[in-house]
């Protein structure tokens, strides 16, 4: 028959190769597996480089090498031996986290690795689990105000922004949140609020006798070994040790007392740091602590009384200069400080008099706006990590304080917050501009991030942000259910309501829904009927009255009586003779 095409046919003629393509190739759901190769690419950070100091030695050693007649393999085996020393840093890929509106004060991973959580100046912590996140979902789990119960706005409580944030290193169940507030408290790792520590009595002189601070808290400390004590710092000059069992008071009291003229014998501590040696022995911890008028001074970790203590510097950074970050390395030995005199300086334990090394570095430049900007020891106190005005990541030599890696991470932005995780292997920075950067490597950094970028990535949601997202290239779902007359949560927050229709004020009451079958707000026809005398809602009574005056003089009721009785009022009669009486006469 004319016409006539034999689709079964092995012939790869135009019009069976047209039909093959509309033709399905297997039958049932199909999936879309993921590119982990390309989701790793596009996790990968621009080159960074080295420090200064790093290009230096190896221009030296090249330079020695040819003067030496060295083989051009040898050049090039040196060259590999120092592009593999860098590498020991997991600073290759990055994810990005946009959750925050305001700067990113404080970050911190629990032991396992597991969740994280990010302090801001915008007053909110950030829980991310790393399990529940893909390349095109990242965003925070919840988002918690501690001085908001519930995590809803009230109109009694104010929102305070946020100094520290930190888990405890050896329990993942809990954290220590400090606000610029003079009561801190502790969280669970879901966000709730399990101890609020008590505020003290600002009306006594003596800071011995109070139970709490009465001055805002810069930030605080867990002890390394103890899951159930922390410390504290506030600008009342004290130190203070909690029970978190008891919000009460204050398990001990350290009271710093300043030697600065004028300053009546109180400084605001700005920093502290609480340490332990390696082998984990609770009697040899150390606590560490910075005052504004650049006092460093030392106590022994062991139970008080902390009546002096065992060590003090007092011109350890300049006056006035907010000695913002201190840590102390693994063995318990080192100390290193970040004053905002724009000096780094490391400290030995054992001798606690004069520094043993000092370095002018660009990265205290941020501490003029961001105070609380911090300084950690790396895994292990191979390294110490330190952000910078600029933005840049600085990676130093824990022996000399020289950078060995420098690398932008936030360009134009301060860095604020450091962390890095040794079981993970992965770093966590938080900056100025709102963003919290995980770095990591995919070959030498175990779960957390790694895991995050080799998951199939999620569609985007139609309400979905798209800037929390790394591929813009996902397409939005079409299953979304529009709700007729439905607004978005932030104008219903504006009105004070939720995205449900619930006021966000816990003392209002719930308002009935308006239904077509129900009337919330009578009208004036239903409550003329239910309401007696309703009508004179709407009524003047003086003119109700006066409709009845010339009535009541016609025929009175209720004076009827005095219609013949009625007695007659007289009054005196005085003759033109007659003077009438003095009045100022008459008063006397």
């Amino acid at each position: 028959m004319s016409g006539f095409v034999d689709y079964d046919s092995d012939d790869e003629g135009p019009d069976n190769a047209l039909l093959q393509s509309f033709l399905p190739a297997a039958f049932g759901k199909k999936t879309q597996e993921a590119d982990i190769d390309a989701q790793i690419e596009r996790s990968r950070r621009p080159a960074w480089k080295a420090s200064t100091a790093a290009d230096e030695k190896e221009k030296t050693k090249k330079d020695d090498d040819s003067d030496s007649g060295n083989s051009d393999s040898d050049s090039d085996s040196d060259s590999d031996d120092g592009g593999d020393d860098l590498d020991r840093f997991p600073l290759s890929h990055e994810l990005v986290f946009k959750t925050h509106d305001k700067a990113v004060t404080s970050v911190s991973l629990d032991p396992n690795g597991a969740r994280m959580a990010t302090g801001s100046r915008d007053c909110n912590v950030k829980l991310y689990d790393f399990a529940s996140m893909t390349p095109t979902t990242l965003r925070a789990f919840k988002s918690v105000d501690p001085w908001q119960q519930g995590g809803k706005p009230s109109a009694t409580t104010e929102s305070h922004p946020v100094n520290h944030v930190a888990f405890h290193p050896q329990a993942a169940t809990v954290m220590l949140c400090i606000t610029a507030h003079p009561q801190a408290k502790i969280l669970s790792r879901d966000g709730e609020v399990l101890t609020e520590f008590v505020k003290g009595d600002m009306y006594l002189r003596d800071m011995h006798n109070t139970k709490g601070h009465v001055g805002e808290i810069a930030t605080g400390a867990w002890h390394p070994t103890d899951r159930e004590t922390c410390v504290t710092a506030g600008a009342d000059s004290t130190l203070r040790i909690w029970d978190v069992n008891n919000k009460r008071s204050q398990r001990d009291i350290i009271v710093f007392k300043s030697r600065a003229a004028g300053s009546a014998g109180r400084s605001r501590m700005t920093a502290v740091a609480w340490g332990a040696p390696a082998h984990g022995g609770g009697s040899d911890t150390v606590l560490v602590a910075a005052a504004l008028d650049g006092s460093l001074v030392m106590y022994s970790g062991n139970n008080g009384p902390y009546t002096r203590p065992t060590a003090e510097v007092r011109d350890a950074h300049t006056p006035n200069s907010w000695t913002g970050g201190i840590d102390i390395s693994a063995d318990g030995r080192m100390v290193v400080t970040r004053g905002g005199d724009g000096f780094i300086k490391l400290w030995d334990t054992r001798k606690f008099k004069q520094p043993l090394v000092t370095v002018s570095h660009a990265a205290t430049d941020a501490a003029d706006r961001f105070p609380m900007a911090n300084i950690r020891y790396g895994p292990n106190s191979t390294s110490i990590l330190v952000g910078s005005a600029d933005g840049s990541l600085h990676v130093l030599n824990p022996g000399n304080l020289r950078p060995e890696v420098v690398t932008p991470v936030t360009p134009g932005s301060p860095l604020i917050a450091v962390e890095w995780h040794a079981k993970l292997n992965q770093l966590v920075t938080g900056s100025a501009n709102g963003e919290t950067h995980v770095l990591f490597d995919p070959t030498r950094s175990v779960r957390g991030a790694a895991d995050v970028v080799r998951r199939a990535p999620k569609k985007r949601h139609v309400d979905d942000d798209p800037s929390f997202t790394m591929d813009q290239s996902i397409g939005i779902s079409n299953d979304n259910i529009v709700v007729p007359g439905a607004q978005q949560m932030a104008s219903r927050r504006r009105k004070g309501v939720t995205n449900t229709g619930k006021s966000l004020d816990p003392r209002r009451p719930t308002m009935p829904q308006q239904t077509p079958f129900a009337h919330n707000g009578p009208d004036d026809k239903s409550i003329e009927k239910n309401i007696p005398l309703s009508r004179m809602l709407h009524e003047d009574p003086r003119e109700e009255l006066l409709k009845y005056a010339e009535a009541a003089k016609k025929d009175p009721i209720f004076t009827a009586a005095y219609k013949v009785n009625a007695p007659v009022t007289e009054y005196a009669e005085l003759s033109d003779e007659e003077e009438e009486p003095d009045k100022k006469r008459a008063k006397r």
